[in-house]
């Protein structure tokens, strides 16, 4: 995987016309673009409060509602817990610095001068990414935000694209969401402490305080998805069918 560096530097007119190319928009306010760019470490330096953390914010909401209203247009036949799965599935950190990198973003960043050294981490990918996307939003609008979004993470409108199965845990929560009932709580029973044992941890899972399944694991996730099937299985069996596949 190579490197990516930061901006030493203000970039240019030039870089930043290279950059607006890149993203599909010509800004008409670019500091709103420098600002993107700018981690909380180079505006300390600087003294002035120019870092992208308040764009990154209103990037964040941008990117939810675009990706959320892409998905409900491309599925009109996915159920709410669907949709959310599938949305969280694009819209995370890992998705998206993976996206960022893609754009290049990564050779525009504006860190301090203790992080100019280093390789840009994923997180302040993400970050710039979200801030460059709420950028965008200012500048020209619900459209030019949107028009990234779709390419930069076309899934989101494909019809095609299906979110990762659901573990049982989330289809008991949606169940007992469905039912109007208070999340199910997972308690350990037991705990063998051997290291690596398939059967280390026994959890019961309680919904409004009646036990409604058990499980074993190697660790404490995998006993409650395990117990989270059992109850699926005596409570919903098709909606335990569905998070076993």
């Amino acid at each position: 995987m190579s490197a990516l560096r930061a901006a030493p530097a203000a970039a240019s007119p030039a870089d930043l016309a290279a950059l607006e190319a890149a993203l599909g928009h010509r800004f008409a306010d670019r500091t709103l673009l420098e600002r993107a760019l700018t981690h909380p470490s180079r505006a300390q330096e600087q003294g002035a409060g120019s870092d992208n953390q308040r764009l990154e914010f209103l990037g964040d909401a941008v990117l939810e509602l675009v990706v959320g209203e892409s998905l409900y247009a491309a599925h009109p036949d996915w159920r709410e817990g669907d949709l959310t799965q599938a949305r969280a599935a694009l819209v995370n950190g890992r998705t998206l610095a993976q996206r960022a990198k893609r754009l290049g973003l990564g050779g525009w960043v504006r860190l301090g001068r203790s992080g100019e050294a280093f390789d840009v981490q994923p997180k302040i990918l993400t970050d710039v990414f979200e801030a460059v996307v709420g950028a965008l939003y200012l500048d020209g609008g619900i459209e030019a935000a949107r028009a990234l979004i779709r390419r930069v993470l076309p899934e989101c409108s494909d019809a095609a694209f299906a979110p990762p199965p659901r573990d049982p845990k989330s289809r008991l929560n949606e169940w007992a969401h469905a039912q109007r009932l208070d999340p199910p709580r997972y308690c350990t029973i037991a705990d063998s402490g051997a290291e690596g044992g398939d059967g280390r941890f026994a959890v019961m899972v309680l919904l409004e305080g009646r036990a409604v399944g058990e499980g074993n694991g190697r660790t404490k996730r995998a006993a409650e998805n395990a117990a989270a099937g059992s109850a699926l299985a005596q409570l919903d069996p098709a909606a335990a069918g569905e998070a076993a596949l």
